[in-house]
C-alpha cells in the first residue's frame, strides 16, 4: 500500500496535476484570508474554511480523475489486477495519495492564522477544530471522486461526473426543502432503490440471481413496513438526502466544536465510497 500511495503521490508532481490544484487552492485561500481577514482586520480564521467550501466543486474532480481512469485507459490496471497486492490496499494507496496532496496544501495554508498571531490574539483551538473538519470534508469529497474515477476510462468524463456529483452534495440542504415528505413518495421511492441496489448488484457480480434475491428480500421489505409501519414512509426521501448533507455536519467544525459524530459520520462516508470502489475494481478482475 505503501509503494502504491508514493508512487501516486510522486505522479501528481511529475504533471501538472499537483501543482495546479495546489496553485488554485493557495490562491483561492490567499484571497479570501485577504479580504475576510486582512482588509476586516478579523481575527475570525475559521470565516475563512467555511467560505471557501466551494472550492471542493473545482479541485476534487482535478485530483481525483486520473486516479483509476487513467490505470484502465492505459491498461496498466491489468498488472495491478494481477498482482499479488490486494484490491484494498491498491485502491486505500491512491486514496491516501490524494488525501495527501490536499493535507500538504492545507498545512500551507496554516500559515495564515499564523500571521494574525502576530496582530493579535488567535482562537486556536478553534480554527485547529476548523481544520479538522475542513480536512474530514475534503477526505469524503475525494472518496466520491476515487469512486467516479473507477467507473470511466475517460479523464473529462471522471472530472465532469465529479463535479457534478459533489455539485449535488453541495446543493443538497437546498433541494430538500422542495421534496415531498408524503407516505407515497416515501414507498415510491424506497421501491427505487429497492430496483437500484438489485442493479447495482447485478453489474457488481454480473449474477442475475443474486440480483433477483435483493430485489425479492428488499420488497418484502418495503411491503412488511408498510403494512406493520406505514408512518416510516413519512419523511424517507429527506432523511436519505440527509446521509448525503456533508455541509450540514461541517457546521460545528466551522464553530471550532469538535463532536464524535461527525467526525464518525465523515469517516464512515469516505470508507462506503473506497468501499464500494473496490468493489468496482473487483468486478473488472473477474469480468
Amino acid at each position: 500500500m505503501l509503494a502504491i500511495m508514493k508512487r501516486e503521490f510522486k505522479a501528481y508532481f511529475s504533471s501538472p496535476t499537483g501543482f495546479v490544484f495546489m496553485g488554485f487552492f493557495l490562491l483561492l485561500t490567499g484571497f479570501f484570508f485577504v479580504m475576510s481577514n486582512v482588509l476586516q482586520a478579523s481575527p475570525d480564521y475559521n470565516a475563512v474554511l467555511g467560505s471557501i467550501t466551494f472550492i471542493f466543486l473545482i479541485v476534487v474532480p482535478v485530483l481525483t480523475m486520473r486516479l483509476i481512469s487513467e490505470e484502465t485507459k492505459q491498461k496498466t490496471d491489468q498488472l495491478l489486477l494481477t498482482s499479488p497486492l490486494s484490491l484494498t490496499k491498491m485502491v486505500l494507496g491512491k486514496y491516501l495519495a490524494a488525501v495527501g496532496v490536499f493535507l500538504l496544501t492545507l498545512l500551507v495554508t496554516a500559515i495564515y492564522p499564523v500571521l494574525l498571531s502576530f496582530f493579535g490574539s488567535v482562537a486556536v483551538w478553534e480554527i485547529l477544530g476548523g481544520y479538522i473538519g475542513f480536512f474530514l470534508l475534503g477526505s469524503s469529497f475525494i472518496a466520491v471522486g476515487l469512486f467516479v474515477s473507477s467507473l470511466t476510462d475517460n479523464q473529462v468524463i471522471a472530472a465532469i461526473v465529479t463535479f457534478v456529483s459533489l455539485l449535488f452534495m453541495w446543493l443538497i440542504d437546498w433541494i430538500q426543502q422542495g421534496i415531498p415528505v408524503d407516505r407515497v413518495s416515501g414507498i415510491v421511492f424506497a421501491g427505487l432503490l429497492v430496483i437500484g441496489a438489485a442493479v447495482f448488484v447485478y453489474f457488481t457480480t454480473r449474477t442475475i440471481y443474486v440480483s433477483i434475491a435483493v430485489f425479492t428480500v428488499g420488497s418484502g421489505v418495503v411491503t412488511g413496513m408498510h403494512f406493520l409501519n406505514p408512518i416510516v414512509f413519512e419523511g424517507l426521501i429527506v432523511r436519505v438526502l440527509d446521509w448525503f448533507s456533508l455541509l450540514a455536519r461541517y457546521g460545528d467544525f466551522a464553530m471550532g466544536v469538535l463532536s464524535i459524530s461527525p467526525i464518525v459520520y465523515y469517516v464512515t462516508f469516505s470508507a462506503i465510497f473506497v468501499f464500494l470502489t473496490i468493489r468496482m475494481i473487483e468486478k473488472r478482475r473477474w469480468s
